[in-house]
């Protein structure tokens, strides 16, 4: 279930006028009765902070433009923000001015892509994730093996278009469990299989249980290829959703652990989810009859998206949140080698 921007509200948090609301919008104190219950870990994951400092510290370092190629990250808001601060963000590379400065998006491109950088003189800076640059030098490994790699994963995702990139002659992509029954492979006891990172962590299980049900000798990437943060925020939504009668997913539409959020959280036992962009979208029939609400937000989301529909409940007479914390992230993935080498620089002319 997802908002559509025909259903978006008139007033969202901070606007003079608030939209009345089951319970009434604006009111003096919450409901009794009522709870929001905020997921934890939320939020931006290390290799989205990586990309997005990445973009901002060659801004200050080279200045404007900086060209991006694709969303640095699948959250619209954080696009935005970056475009006004004088990032340009193009589909392909062929719109960079030849020697110009471009980066390339947390999502990993294909060595065609650095290929045609090179082409153009460009210089570049790979704010590739390291997860899913891992992904990538499983898929080389794999392939100099002479392996036939089943890559689990949606079609048309620029991480999928990445990987299968790294060597398109050994792999075959895989959708789904069902996709599983029905995909033919040359050898089957020379092939691997590896995922995206975003996918949901039980959907993929069941894909590879389905191969291995086919191909006893599938080989197993040498570690989970599901990210950390895929994984605790999928799991920390779950922790919650069986109690609430709705769960309220902040992030993009393009970003598919954000989807995910939605369809976890359904699968565990919530009434009702869906996926939003910011409070704007939050439609006030949705919170008819709720006693409890489940807050989550993707791994490219920024925490003020998410504080706004806090907000937008409180004025809707639903009380504070409160946290339920599934494990502590701790993980820093240092700035992109080329960024760095410059900013040394940077710092030894001053």
């Amino acid at each position: 279930m997802t908002a559509t921007p025909e259903q978006a509200l008139p007033d969202a948090p901070g606007s003079e006028q608030g939209a009345p609301g089951p319970g009434g919008a604006d009111q003096a104190g919450p409901v009794p009765g009522r709870r929001v219950v905020l997921a934890a870990p939320r939020g931006y994951c290390a290799g989205v902070d990586r990309a997005v400092v990445t973009v901002e510290r060659a801004l200050e370092s080279y200045g404007a433009p900086v060209y991006v190629r694709k969303q640095i990250v699948h959250n619209k808001h954080v696009v935005q923000s970056l475009e006004a601060k004088g990032a340009v963000f193009v589909d392909e590379l062929d719109s960079v001015p030849e020697g110009a400065m471009v980066v390339f998006s947390a999502h990993g491109v294909s060595p065609m892509v650095h290929a045609q950088a090179a082409e153009r003189n460009l210089r570049t800076i790979d704010a590739t994730c390291p997860l899913v640059t891992k992904v990538h030098n499983e898929a080389r490994r794999f392939a100099r093996q002479d392996m036939e790699i089943l890559l689990i994963g949606h079609a048309g995702h620029e991480e999928v278009e990445g990987t299968a990139g790294e060597a398109p002659e050994h792999i075959t992509l895989v959708q789904s469990p069902e996709e599983a029954e029905q995909v033919e492979v040359k050898d089957p006891t020379k092939l691997a299989w590896l995922s995206q990172t975003t996918l949901s962590v039980d959907e993929t299980l069941a894909t590879v249980h389905k191969l291995r049900e086919r191909f006893p000798l599938l080989m197993d990437p040498p570690s989970d290829d599901i990210c950390y943060a895929t994984s605790n925020r999928q799991a920390a939504i779950k922790q919650i959703a069986a109690g609430s009668d709705l769960v309220i997913v902040v992030g993009s539409a393009n970003s598919s652990n954000s989807v995910r959020l939605v369809e976890v959280a359904l699968e565990a036992g919530a009434a009702a989810a869906y996926r939003v962009d910011d409070a704007s979208e939050v439609q006030p029939s949705w919170l008819e009859g709720v006693r409890q609400v489940g807050v989550t937000s993707g791994a490219s989301v920024p925490d003020d998206l998410v504080e706004g529909v806090l907000q937008l409940l409180q004025q809707h007479g639903f009380p504070a949140a409160v946290e339920e914390k599934l494990t502590e992230e701790n993980l820093v993935f240092a700035l992109p080698k080329e960024l760095r080498r410059d900013l040394r620089r940077d710092v030894a002319g001053d």
